[in-house]
């Protein structure tokens, strides 16, 4: 069986008040020549089609013109939801859609471990059961498993990590070990890289390991924005977002991952690559070697750009004279002496590092140049506690 796996398209989206609307039908226009020409069985879109729960009008209309397409075209199309989507909003008419080959996974909840999470399809080998899991948060998953009957209460207080709900999801599925098994998910799983435009839970919370997947062929995932598999395991993956969001990705190259899964239930990847409307660039130098003429002939300025200025000094108006340069400009910066000092005297472990106490005490230390009391310390420990509670 072939299928395109497509992820975190995130409609709508804004970044530095440039929308991407345009960007994004590009890129959609590309991905439908590449079904057209694959020609696969069906295509998986692993959650955050939309950037917010409550997407534009624009967002709307240009997901819809993408589904038609891709119905008119034959495909097949199975979507879940992820942490940016609303999953009531996204499958609203999902009843309908699914006589145009238009599957959306149902929000969370009873209904998932009834036998609506799993399709049961063919292809010249035989069977493969495909299982649509949105997004998931332990309190979330404990509900739904226990409206479901498939856990006690006493079961259901021992899910409290994101790993025991992934775990206890599936094992409610009642994957059939002796078929082929594709899961698509929106999950973050230990090991994979983030990048900056992705939501990060403070000392690494929402971490999945990823053995939990061992029962299936290939789990396709959504939620990080680059490409890349886990180690070695290549049938567990991130497609990656179609388009670059942030500058932690001017160095990706983005794609659509083109899976075949078959008899002998090995799964072939193949990257297509996709290229952008817009390219994103980082440009560092002084002002007078960014605004050169030599060095403006070499450079994309079309391009988004972030422009790093190695001035000491502080240039009149450096933001609207360099715009005139690169009308697609999202941000700039100096790098010099006093901005070094400045990131010296801020720099601290990276945030997935460090526990959410460590976290607000270095806030509380800078604000008020004194350390936390015991009483204090106590009183937001167990606030943090609650909140961990709520979250999970």
């Amino acid at each position: 069986m072939k299928f395109i796996h497509i992820s975190d398209l995130h409609l709508g989206k804004r970044i530095n008040e440039y929308s991407m609307i345009e960007d994004q039908k590009f890129i959609l226009e590309q991905i439908l020549d590449i079904a057209e020409r694959e020609q696969p069985q069906m295509v998986l879109i692993a959650g955050d089609v939309y950037d917010r729960s409550i997407p534009s009008t624009e967002a709307l209309e240009i997901f819809e013109g993408f589904l038609c397409r891709l119905s008119d075209a034959g495909h097949q199309v199975y979507i879940i939801s992820g942490n940016h989507d609303s999953a009531e909003r996204l499958s609203f008419g999902s009843r309908l859609m699914e006589q145009s080959g238009i599957h959306m996974a149902q929000a969370l909840g009873k209904q998932t471990f009834e036998g609506k999470a799993v399709y049961e399809l063919e292809d010249e080998h035989g069977k493969i059961d495909l299982y649509l899991l949105p997004f998931l948060k332990p309190a979330t998953l404990r509900h739904a498993l226990l409206a479901a009957g498939k856990i006690t209460e006493e079961e259901a207080a021992g899910i409290d990590t994101y790993t025991k709900a992934m775990a206890a999801a599936i094992a409610a599925l009642d994957v059939d070990p002796d078929r082929r098994n594709i899961l698509v998910s929106h999950q973050f799983v230990t090991g994979a890289k983030r990048s900056e435009s992705e939501e990060v839970m403070v000392g690494g919370l929402d971490n999945i390991d990823g053995d939990v997947f061992d029962g299936f062929d290939y789990v396709a995932l959504g939620h990080l924005h680059g490409p890349q598999t886990l180690g070695e395991r290549a049938q567990i993956r991130y497609c990656g977002s179609p388009l670059k969001y942030s500058f932690s990705e001017v160095n990706q190259k983005k794609s659509v991952t083109v899976v075949e899964i078959g008899e002998d239930r090995t799964a072939t990847i193949r990257e297509v690559p996709l290229k952008p409307l817009h390219e994103w660039i980082d440009i560092c130098g002084t002002f007078e070697q960014v605004t050169g003429d030599d060095f403006l002939t070499q450079t994309d300025r079309e391009a988004y750009t972030r422009i790093t200025l190695l001035d000491e000094d502080d240039v009149p108006d450096a933001v609207g004279r360099l715009k005139l340069c690169y009308p697609n400009m999202m941000s700039m910066r100096y790098d010099n002496k006093r901005t070094r000092q400045e990131q010296d005297l801020s720099h601290g472990a990276e945030l997935e590092q460090r526990s959410e106490m460590d976290l607000f005490r270095e806030l509380f230390e800078m604000q008020n140049n004194m350390s936390m009391n015991e009483k204090q310390t106590d009183l937001v420990k167990k606030l943090i506690e609650e909140i961990k509670e709520e979250m999970i």
